[in-house]
C-alpha cells in the first residue's frame, strides 16, 4: 500500500492509503506521496535518520491537506506559515528570515519583531 494525495486546483484535498489499482479507478487527479519524506530526504520510519534508499524520497514532502502540489517542481509545498518566510527551492519548505536558534531550547516565531522568541507555556 502507498499514500496518495487528491489534487484539486493544485491543492491537496485528501490523503489516503491505497493500492495503485484502487487509485486507477478513482476520478480526479491522484499523486503518490511518501510518508517518510521531508525536505527532499527520505527518512527511516519514525526517526530523523536518513534512509539508505533515497529513491523513496517522493515529491520533496509528504502531502498534507491544504498543501500545494507544484507539478513543475513535482513537489508538495506546505502552506506558508508567515508572510516573511521564503520558500527554499531545494527542500520546498518555508524558512524564516532568521535561523532557528541551535541551543536546544524551544522557540516560536514572532512575525512582528522578525525574531524567534523563547517558548513559554505561561
Amino acid at each position: 500500500m502507498s499514500h496518495f494525495a487528491k489534487i484539486e486546483n493544485n491543492i491537496v484535498t485528501t490523503v489516503i492509503v491505497a493500492e495503485q489499482d484502487f487509485i486507477d479507478t478513482q476520478e480526479g487527479t491522484w499523486v503518490q506521496t511518501s510518508y517518510n519524506t521531508r525536505g527532499g530526504v527520505h527518512y527511516q520510519p519514525n526517526s530523523n535518520t536518513p534512509s539508505d534508499d533515497q529513491s523513496k524520497a517522493l515529491r520533496k514532502n509528504y502531502a498534507g491537506i491544504g498543501y500545494t502540489y507544484d507539478s513543475t517542481k513535482d513537489a508538495f509545498i506546505p502552506p506558508k506559515p508567515f508572510e516573511s518566510f521564503t520558500l527554499n527551492e531545494t527542500t520546498c519548505l518555508w524558512e524564516a528570515p532568521v535561523s532557528y536558534p541551535s541551543d536546544g531550547k524551544s522557540y516560536v516565531w514572532n512575525e512582528e519583531d522578525q525574531q524567534w522568541d523563547l517558548f513559554s507555556e505561561e
